[in-house]
């Protein structure tokens, strides 16, 4: 025999290295299972719907769900999974016209929101020749208005579909005011986008008078469900906010949130086949194989989708009734316990598993408990919370900056330790002033990247630059871990980025996450 023939193709390391390389690489991430990381992933508690969603993945790893004729099963399951969505958001037997409810599985919630964008612009496109046309010769774009609380995807989206955002001002306590939106609504309005809920408040956008006004119009309306749309359907005393709504046009909704399916997919559904149709790219203009895509991706995975509907299977309707059941009661617990502790409130009227801490600035500065020096506080009993920097709209009222705190049905196992642990943080961060970038945004005022005055010029920081600004803030050491460029406490480093100018900001935490993966 040949020592071609025996010899191994093999030019790395041993399978078993390779794997005991990535354990230690997985050891410095944060939990995604157990309750101490209240943002980004969603713990059902149960081991056995992390099996299922395993197995079936495996099952359908394979295949590539770009062609359900070539692989039928994807259809079945994307079929069922519809079925299951359009249920639950009350679109089964809707008679408020537009036709039946129908949809796509998308990648995840970002893409679900880009889809219903581009939906919506190439209908108006196709609806409005003329305004297009006149709006193009006086340098404008047709307007994509959502409240300023709007996921940062539909911003993604206006920059992606040549469209100008057009962000509705909230109330300081984070709501929104329909009469607000009413006032942006136009001939040129593409598309109105509502959240159920926002993210960063947890509120209910008031979607049925939002969607109502939109109607009369003749304006599309999207209710952005991607965090709320598998919860809200089992969470009590909700005003109706879905397609029993006759102005809603489109909703999205993520699986890998309340849906407890592994990352990523999502669903976008539409009133009408007309609308669903115009989601879909196809093309036979060139000679290959013709090309039907309904989402952004060509080629994608199957295992996403099959874990997704093995776990809708499983829990049907009565299973997520039980799990947001638990979510309801852990999200009481925390804003009733938050409202013993001095110097911190509940920001605004949250509506779901969404809670957002903030300053308590009715009461001396030295009862006061900044949220994000909370957050770091509670990171090191072991608990880990998002920091939300403050924003000032356009109309001058500034959102405060606040810590956000998703629940999810394994939160409940934890409130015996959480609770006591986020008393413990304020009482340890009480008093202590914000953090205060003064000689880092006095360095950037300097050299030109910050504004000597309000409203005055600035300068967008290159690369390396920025770096050189984020290793000043704490970036670069080993206090983020090994291999980390992250800072050990990000509330100077937030504060930092809400003090400077958003251009400058974004490039700076650009690079912060670029330096992350960098070889």
């Amino acid at each position: 025999m040949s020592t071609a023939a025996t010899a191994s193709p093999f030019a790395g390391p041993a399978a078993t290295e390779i794997l005991a390389a990535l354990a230690e690489l997985r050891a410095g991430d944060a939990p995604t299972h157990g309750g101490r990381v209240l943002s980004y992933v969603y713990d059902s508690g149960l081991a056995e719907l992390d099996e299922l969603a395993r197995d079936a993945a495996e099952l359908t790893r394979p295949l590539n769900a770009l062609d359900p004729t070539t692989f039928p099963s994807v259809a079945a399951m994307e079929r069922e999974l519809i079925a299951f969505m359009r249920k639950a958001l009350n679109g089964s037997a809707t008679k408020l016209g537009g036709g039946p409810v129908v949809g796509s599985v998308t990648s995840g919630g970002t893409e679900s929101c880009l889809l219903a964008v581009k939906t919506a612009r190439d209908l108006w496109r196709a609806e409005h020749p003329e305004l297009a046309a006149q709006l193009a010769r006086a340098g404008k774009r047709p307007r994509l208005v959502t409240a300023a609380t709007a996921h940062a995807a539909f911003q993604k989206a206006a920059r992606l579909f040549d469209l100008d955002w057009d962000p509705v001002p909230c109330e300081a306590d984070g709501s929104v005011r329909a009469a607000a939106f009413e006032q942006r609504l136009g001939a040129d309005v593409a598309l109105v986008v509502v959240s159920a809920p926002a993210y960063p408040t947890g509120a209910i956008d008031p979607i049925a008078q939002v969607a109502g006004a939109a109607k009369e119009f003749g304006l599309s309306c999207h209710v952005d469900a991607c965090f709320g749309g598998l919860v809200l359907p089992w969470w009590p005393a909700v005003d109706p906010w879905d397609f029993r709504v006759a102005g809603v046009t489109s909703i999205s909704a993520d699986l890998h949130k309340f849906g407890y399916a592994p990352k990523g997919v999502s669903v976008l559904l539409h009133r009408g086949r007309r609308r669903h149709r115009a989601q879909f790219f196809a093309t036979t203009s060139w000679p290959g194989y013709p090309v039907v895509n309904p989402t952004l991706l060509g080629s994608k995975p199957a295992s996403p989708l099959a874990a997704a509907w093995a776990i809708t299977k499983r829990l049907g309707d009565g299973g997520y009734a039980r799990l947001t059941a638990s979510c309801v009661r852990s999200a009481d617990t925390i804003i009733r316990e938050t409202s013993t502790i001095r110097g911190l409130n509940v920001w605004g009227a949250p509506t779901g598993p969404s809670v957002a801490l903030v300053t308590d600035t009715g009461l001396p500065e030295a009862d006061q408990v900044d949220p994000h020096h909370l957050a770091d506080e509670l990171a090191r009993s072991g608990f880990r919370i998002q920091h939300q920097p403050g924003f000032t709209q356009a109309n001058g009222v500034r959102l405060p900056h606040t810590a956000h705190l998703t629940i999810t049905p394994v939160t409940e196992q934890t409130l015996p330790e959480l609770v006591p642990a986020l008393k413990a943080a304020a009482d340890a961060v009480r008093g202590k002033p914000r953090a205060n970038p003064r000689i880092e945004y006095g360095a950037l005022q300097a050299l030109g990247y910050a504004p000597k005055r309000e409203g005055g010029p600035f300068r967008v920081p290159s690369p390396d630059m920025a770096w050189r600004i984020l290793k000043i803030a704490g970036a670069g050491g080993s206090a983020g871990g090994k291999g980390s460029s992250l800072p050990g406490r990000l509330a100077p480093l937030m504060a930092l980025a809400e003090k400077l100018p958003a251009p400058v900001a974004e490039a700076i935490l650009s690079e912060l996450l670029a330096r992350v993966s960098e070889p």
